[in-house]
């Protein structure tokens, strides 16, 4: 289909008789990385290298990335596969699978971009197993094996591949976030309600003269509070706000009074784009209003402006916030734990979400954790699917009172 639209483009042929086929590999190699690329980028990205100096490598890839790339947090997977693919494709596949054996012969992680574009650049098809006879089959007992589901639960998102990751998304997409209802001060006419409503009784009295012949009854209207998420964007964040960012578009989504803001440098509201029912088109707006992603962390500065600019709008009637941050704050801890004081004392329930409690031996040394573990309700893991449905228990749960998880 690709090369179908190059020819009606009347562009196949630019820059000599490979380079259209060469870059209809590129796409096909980005895709199966997990990169959203299609024909209008791969349209564009062919344009573009008739513009530039072929010879020149910097030129090449700048004009490839720039037309087939829309999301920083791409740049690494994509500049991964143009080493890879355009030294030398066929030396590249066979380069990039021996690299892949070897690691997991070793059983060393390679770094999660370099994983995912190995497996891409592997050839994919299936090979039908060699016909067995059938006094060689034998019956294997699956009792206390793992199955691929459950495997998947406790992996860690920066360890996942790119089908791992596409799994995991329609795993989180599938979590149910029924919050505890807490009553409100309002009513609603109820016939069967705990309360008399005597002004509702009088009304009605009227029709009839005066005359009270029924009794209306009411009941307190209850609801679930709401939910505030606070996500840090940072560099040491970035491949785990990627994945927290499809469970956040699931319970936008999927409930009322939802709130989310994203913090790097900056505080950006993304709730209204994240409504959008579309992920890929919510993450685009998203992509398209934060300017600081995979950057520097200034979590102070950060929480400052959220209570001073929206905490009054969203945290009322008791609401609960998720602050998702790993505290390694590049001001140290200025500031900071007035600013979590501040944001606890405006909520009905703060609970933090550390990717780094995924380490048994996990100690809060850097001053940023120091400063805001004593201000928060409860300390909570979030690095796997294990730890996200944990979470959505602990929330769709009564709570008596605050208290602390590790």
């Amino acid at each position: 289909m690709v090369g179908e639209a190059l020819a009606a483009a009347g562009l196949s042929g630019a820059g000599g008789g490979a380079l259209a086929a060469n870059l209809i590999a590129f796409a096909r190699l980005l895709r199966r990385s997990g990169l959203p690329v299609g024909i209008s980028e791969t349209l564009r990205a062919l344009e573009a290298l008739t513009e530039v100096e072929i010879g020149d490598r910097r030129q090449v890839h700048a004009a490839l990335r720039a037309t087939m790339i829309h999301r920083r947090e791409h740049f690494e997977l994509f500049d991964q596969a143009f080493l890879l693919f355009w030294r030398d494709p066929e030396a590249g596949r066979h380069a990039a699978a021996m690299a892949l054996m070897e690691g997991l012969r070793q059983q060393e992680k390679a770094p999660p971009a370099s994983r995912r574009v190995a497996e891409a650049m592997r050839d994919r098809r299936p090979h039908a197993p060699p016909p067995r006879p059938e006094e060689d089959r034998r019956q294997v007992d699956m009792t206390l094996t793992v199955s691929d589901r459950e495997r998947l639960q406790t992996m860690d998102f920066e360890a996942m591949s790119a089908a791992e990751i596409a799994e995991a998304k329609r795993e989180i997409r599938r979590l149910v976030l029924p919050l505890d209802e807490r009553r409100t001060r309002r009513f609603r006419p109820d016939p069967q309600g705990p309360a008399v409503d005597l002004r509702a009784t009088i009304r009605a009295s009227l029709r009839w003269g005066g005359e009270i012949l029924t009794i209306e009854r009411r009941r307190r209207v209850t609801r679930p509070p709401p939910l505030v998420a606070l996500c840090d964007i940072s560099g040491s964040m970035a491949r785990y706000a990627q994945v927290l960012l499809h469970f956040l578009h699931a319970v936008t989504n999927d409930r009322d009074r939802v709130h989310a803001f994203l913090f790097g440098t900056r505080l950006t509201n993304v709730t209204r784009q994240l409504r959008h029912r579309d992920a890929e088109v919510a993450f685009e707006l998203v992509s398209h209003i934060v300017p600081d992603w995979s950057g520097g962390t200034r979590i102070g500065e950060s929480l400052t402006l959220f209570n001073r600019l929206w905490a009054r709008r969203v945290l009322a009637q008791g609401a609960v916030v998720l602050l998702i941050t790993d505290g390694l704050d590049r001001e140290g801890a200025r500031g900071l734990a007035e600013a979590t004081d501040r944001l606890r004392r405006s909520c009905r329930r703060l609970i933090w979400l550390n990717p780094l409690l995924r380490y048994q031996g996990f100690q809060p040394r850097s001053q940023g954790i120091r400063a805001m573990l004593p201000h928060v309700d409860e300390f909570r893991p979030v690095h796997n699917l294990a730890s996200l449905r944990e979470l959505v228990a602990s929330l769709s749960g009564p709570q008596a009172g605050r208290r602390r998880a590790a």
